[in-house]
């Protein structure tokens, strides 16, 4: 059976060096699942493989399209799922790696069926936000759908909007239409995690935070701050530098700021991946392990 090696991780562990190892070994190309490094403009802040690494690899989805573009984790499934059934066609094996939580639970489970949300229904919440205030919309979906109330995260406003155009599409609460059924595919799926001590992940988020600065992020963030507004662009590394073009703190500051952030992130990300007890875990070192185990599993 045709199998998609799943490589994932939180940021900074070393899943790149990793990916491109075992795509070596088993000749197969590589699906990114890092709903950051998809966007062309945002190089630097995302740690987008370098050309070496690019060119020893053939890599999918990586400066794929624009900050510009309309682009989520229902289309990404779209284009995924598409792109696998391709390239099963030449290879046996299929290797996705990254670190979006959402993205890698969309292509290994699915997702719920969302109706699309118009613009005329989009305008009308955000207009309320605009005039009302944050208080006024966590209200409103306490109101419509107190279950997904108790779980979002309310100081996330495009969340709390997100749910509230759902209820009214859908004429529903939001939390009704999230089943959470797994969708079957038709092929086989081997997760593998890569971990760090605690210490030593910390340690390298924040060495990779002086390197990204030292690379050229200051400059590229700030090409892209005009359009600070876009979605794609409440990322960890650009919302903090943006603080500082506007006078909020100083650059030092908003250093500490994306290695911090980026910590915390990290810990959402292993806490979310633990969750799921398909994951064979691994550290990075352990790369003779990992391709045993796959071996083992495709045999």
């Amino acid at each position: 059976m045709k199998t998609l090696i799943v490589l994932l991780g939180p940021t900074g562990v070393g899943k790149t060096d990793v990916s491109i190892r075992l795509a070596q070994y088993f000749s197969c190309p590589i699906i990114s699942a890092d709903s950051r490094q998809i966007f062309k403009e945002m190089k630097i802040g995302t740690a987008v493989p370098d050309e070496t690494q690019l060119n020893a690899v053939k890599h999918y989805f990586i400066a794929s399209h624009s900050v510009h573009e309309k682009y989520n984790a229902g289309i990404y499934e779209q284009e995924a799922l598409r792109l696998i059934e391709k390239l099963f066609t030449a290879h046996n094996m299929v290797l996705m790696a990254g670190g979006s939580m959402l993205y890698i639970d969309i292509i290994c489970k699915g997702m719920d069926d969302i109706p699309s949300v118009d613009v005329e229904t989009r305008n009308y919440w955000q207009n309320l936000f605009e005039i009302n205030g944050l208080k006024f919309i966590q209200d409103e979906l306490k109101r419509l759908d107190p279950v997904h109330y108790s779980k979002v995260d309310l100081s996330n406003y495009k969340r709390v909007l997100h749910a509230l155009e759902i209820c009214t599409i859908a004429g529903k609460p939001f939390s009704s239409l999230r089943t959470g059924l797994q969708k079957e595919r038709p092929f086989r799926i081997l997760k593998i995690g890569l971990t760090r001590d605690r210490e030593e992940l910390y340690q390298r988020i924040n060495a990779r935070v002086d390197q990204m600065m030292f690379d050229g992020l200051l400059d590229e963030a700030r090409k892209l701050f005009p359009f600070k507004n876009l979605n794609a662009l409440n990322t960890v590394g650009y919302k903090e530098l943006f603080g500082y073009f506007e006078g909020e703190y100083d650059l030092e500051t908003a250093v500490n700021k994306i290695k911090k952030n980026t910590r915390v992130y990290a810990r959402k990300q292993l806490t979310w991946f633990k969750r799921d007890e398909n994951i064979h875990w691994f550290h990075p070192d352990q790369g003779n392990e990992i391709i045993q185990l796959i071996e083992q599993s495709i045999h």
